[in-house]
C-alpha cells in the first residue's frame, strides 16, 4: 500500500476516537461542487437578473389564476336580491364586508358610507340601481367613466357579496354626509323592513 492511500491519523482523540485525516471521495466532491455551481446559477438567474420566476411569484400567479377561475365560476351562479338580503342579516358576513369596506372603500366612500368623491350609500338615492343585484355588479364591474375601480378581480366573488351585504345594511340610515345622487329608490328591504 502506498503512502498516499494508507489512513492517516491525526494526533488528537477524543474519548478514544481517533480521527483519520483522508483524501474525501471523488463521487463526494462532484456533489458538492456541483451543488455550489447549482446555487450559483439559481441566484443569478432568479435574484441578480430576474429572469425566471421566484417560487413565491409563481405561487401568486397561480393564487391570482385560481381567484379570476373562482370569480368566473361563481359570477354566474344564480344569485338573487332575496339571497343577498338574507346575507346581510348574516352577522359574521357583514362583519367581514365592514373590514373590507374599511380598508378599500372609505377613501371614495368615507366612514359609514356617508359619502366623499363617491356617493352617499346610507340614503335612498342610487346612482346605478340600488337593488342587492345592481349594487353587487356595480361592485364586481366598476362604473369606470365615474371613477368607481372594479373591485370583482382584486377582491373576488365571497368577499365582493360581503362588501354588498354590509353596504345593505347602511341602506337607509340616512346619515349625515354627500347630497343625495341618482334615483330615488323605495326602501327595497323584503318585508318593509
Amino acid at each position: 500500500m502506498s503512502e498516499e492511500t494508507k489512513d492517516q491519523v491525526l494526533d488528537h482523540d477524543y474519548d478514544g476516537i481517533r480521527e483519520y485525516d483522508n483524501r474525501l471521495p471523488n463521487w463526494w466532491l462532484m456533489i458538492l461542487y456541483g451543488t455550489v455551481i447549482f446555487a450559483f446559477c439559481y441566484w443569478v438567474y432568479y435574484q441578480t437578473l430576474g429572469v425566471g420566476k421566484t417560487p413565491e411569484e409563481r405561487y401568486q400567479v397561480t393564487m391570482a389564476e385560481a381567484a379570476q377561475a373562482e370569480f368566473f365560476k361563481a359570477d354566474g351562479q344564480d344569485l338573487t336580491n332575496d339571497a343577498m338580503w338574507a346575507m346581510s342579516k348574516d352577522p359574521e358576513r357583514t362583519a367581514e364586508g365592514q373590514a373590507i369596506f374599511q380598508q378599500f372603500c372609505v377613501v371614495c366612500h368615507a366612514e359609514q358610507g356617508r359619502g366623499n368623491v363617491g356617493p352617499n350609500l346610507t340614503d335612498a338615492y342610487w346612482l346605478h340601481g340600488g337593488e342587492p343585484l345592481d349594487i353587487l355588479k356595480t361592485v364586481t364591474h366598476g362604473v369606470p367613466d365615474k371613477g368607481m375601480a372594479a373591485w370583482g378581480n382584486q377582491l373576488g366573488p365571497r368577499r365582493v357579496q360581503s362588501v354588498v351585504s354590509y353596504v345593505l345594511t347602511l341602506r337607509n340610515l340616512n346619515l349625515p354626509g354627500k347630497a343625495p345622487q341618482g334615483e330615488l329608490e323605495d326602501d327595497g328591504v323584503p318585508g318593509g323592513e
